[in-house]
């Protein structure tokens, strides 16, 4: 079955294509460990042709990769407690994120299934913060490994009932990816209040050129959907946008969340 499977590079900065997998049918560890070596190389891949995969197949191939985590509060999809639904792109998800970077450990991966996609409108952008740390000077890599910022949830998780310390973590600048050593920017514009210490007066100007280096056309890819794509994105070295320009047309994904990736990366 290894030898079915195409990885075709996207972008020079991430994501690349595979196909050649029915996922309905189980995957070999052979072939899960040839998905994450291509999922820690291009940080970002799109498994194409799963438009008949069931929401329980969904969740089965998602547990291949690790313990699944749950979304602390918004709601599941009917029946299927481990999975959200994404729909119309709104102000926070066309932000610049990493999903739960509030949490004292953020999830690292994502597993993102195209059900409903409009004919235009509405891709997912994904910039490389590896990339984003890479191009600072030394100068300011040296300050940014000396400061943490302070994360937060939004309001609607304290409408579920979480309290404010559940929904608040503090967490380095930059980040180490725990898989592969690299040095990584870790702050984003949806869940970063502020520098630890500073006031958000002080931490403005520097988080907004953190955020605007994040953004920069040659740091991302730019996916447009198909129905059946499933995408996966890592993380912990990733954020990702919605184009909010869908027209008010249908647009239906589901989502399940990986919480740490528990496969071996030799053959």
């Amino acid at each position: 079955m290894i030898s079915t499977l195409d990885i075709a590079k996207q972008a020079g900065s991430l994501g690349a294509v595979v196909t050649g997998l029915d996922l309905r049918e189980p995957v070999s560890n052979e072939v899960l460990v040839a998905l994450h070596e291509a999922l820690l190389e291009h940080l970002v891949i799109c498994i194409r042709g799963q438009a008949e995969l069931t929401p329980e197949q969904h969740v089965a191939f998602a547990r291949r990769w690790g313990p699944i985590e749950p979304h602390p509060y918004v709601e599941p999809v009917e029946g299927h407690p481990e999975m959200i639904r994404i729909y119309d792109p709104n102000p926070l998800t066309e932000t610049w994120h990493a999903d739960f970077s509030y949490a004292a450990r953020p999830p690292a991966l994502s597993l993102l299934l195209g059900r409903t996609i409009p004919p235009y409108g509405g891709d997912t952008a994904f910039a490389n913060a590896y990339l984003a740390f890479d191009g600072l000077s030394d100068g300011l890599k040296a300050t940014l490994r000396t400061l943490r910022a302070l994360h937060q949830g939004t309001q609607l998780a304290m409408s579920k009932g979480l309290t404010l310390d559940e929904i608040t973590s503090v967490h380095p600048v930059v980040g180490v990816h725990p898989e592969t050593g690299r040095e990584v920017l870790h702050v984003n514009g949806v869940y970063v209040k502020h520098l630890d210490g500073w006031t958000p007066e002080e931490s403005d100007g520097l988080l907004e050129l953190l955020y605007a280096e994040v953004a920069r056309m040659e740091h991302t890819y730019r996916h447009r959907w198909q129905p059946g794509d499933l995408l996966l994105w890592d993380n912990r070295c990733v954020q990702h946008r919605v184009v909010g320009d869908t027209d008010g047309q249908p647009r239906d994904l589901h989502r399940v969340t990986v919480g740490r990736i528990e496969i071996p990366r030799e053959r």
